[in-house]
């Protein structure tokens, strides 16, 4: 494999000391209660606001309740409709937030000329599963029913989402095509959770990687499903009896992660089930390098070609 850049070996040093696998549900929830916002330093590591976005935070509905939202709109005048594309942020299904996610969405509304929501579903321990996929579902549904209030269209609607937002938003594909919409178009799968029964060989290859170990993903998977069926494909999609009919994807792994495996596996899965997939594995790039576009060398180069995908797959009639 391609040797880490320095940075990113120093990244993953320091956030060791506050791994999930030291974090108890006290601290954990007391985690959840801060947003990193933005200064400097968080957006030296995070990213900040892509200029000539506007933002405005709003509410979208849950499976039992509200959830907070943000979108993301390119300021000026537009022509119609734009594209809607509904973003899933990552975390584990217990860490993450609104603000984790504005350099990737501001980018991507920004680049595409789309409308970008991105959802603040429940997060576990406190909610385990299925309360985030059932959140992310419900969240979808809303939003796509109110797409004109929010400027977008409908009939262009995409799904994004990284690490476990990948997951999820390959499961809220999975559930809108077995409960008869909304209509996807486009899933865009960020180095994502498929199969949490940790049957991917890449997990033992990378158990000591940066960002991502193995004893990090036990610890998010035992908050998140507890004793719950790992295979239930609300969970883990790569166990999906079918794929058939499951929207066009995008799939970017890194090679140094130890889920690379999840993401290269469904993509395979959805291949075979005739659904068109483009699938890039990083070389050289940790889990989350999209999270830490300042310090993550690829970073640009999987914003490029996320961007071009979806503008690709949600383009208008000519």
């Amino acid at each position: 494999m391609a040797r880490l850049d320095l940075r990113v070996r120093l990244l993953g040093r320091a956030l060791r000391l506050s791994s999930i696998a030291t974090l108890d549900a006290e601290r954990i929830a007391r985690v959840q209660d801060r947003s990193p916002g933005h200064n400097p330093v968080t957006d030296l590591l995070l990213g900040g606001v892509a200029p000539g976005v506007a933002l405005e935070d709003g509410v979208a509905a849950g499976a039992e309740g509200p959830l907070g939202m943000r979108v993301y709109r390119p300021r000026g005048p537009v022509a119609g409709p734009l594209p809607l594309v509904v973003n899933l942020h990552g975390g584990g299904w217990v860490l993450g937030s609104l603000d984790q996610a504005d350099w990737l969405c501001s980018n991507v509304a920004a680049t595409v000329g789309a409308v970008v929501v991105s959802v603040d579903y429940r997060l576990a321990p406190a909610h385990p599963w299925p309360a985030a996929p059932e959140d992310c579902y419900a969240a979808l549904a809303d939003i796509a029913g109110r797409a004109g209030d929010l400027g977008g269209d409908p009939r262009r609607l995409a799904v994004m989402g990284d690490s476990a937002g990948g997951n999820l938003a390959a499961v809220v594909a999975l559930m809108a095509r077995d409960r008869s919409g909304p209509a996807i178009g486009f899933q865009a799968l960020l180095y994502p959770a498929t199969d949490l029964t940790f049957g991917s060989a890449s997990i033992a290859e990378n158990a000591e990687a940066p960002i991502l170990t193995r004893r990090d993903m036990e610890a998010y998977r035992a908050h998140y499903l507890g004793d719950r069926d790992r295979t239930d494909p609300y969970a883990s999609p790569l166990l999906a009896g079918d794929h058939a009919g499951l929207p066009p994807a995008l799939v970017q792994v890194a090679e140094h992660d130890p889920i690379r495996d999840d993401g290269l596996r469904y993509a395979g899965v959805l291949r075979a089930a005739g659904v068109p997939v483009r699938a890039t594995t990083y070389v050289g790039m940790p889990h989350g390098y999209l999270a830490f576009p300042r310090l993550c060398r690829s970073a640009p180069q999987a914003l490029a070609e996320l961007c071009a995908e979806l503008s690709s797959a949600l383009a208008g009639p000519s």
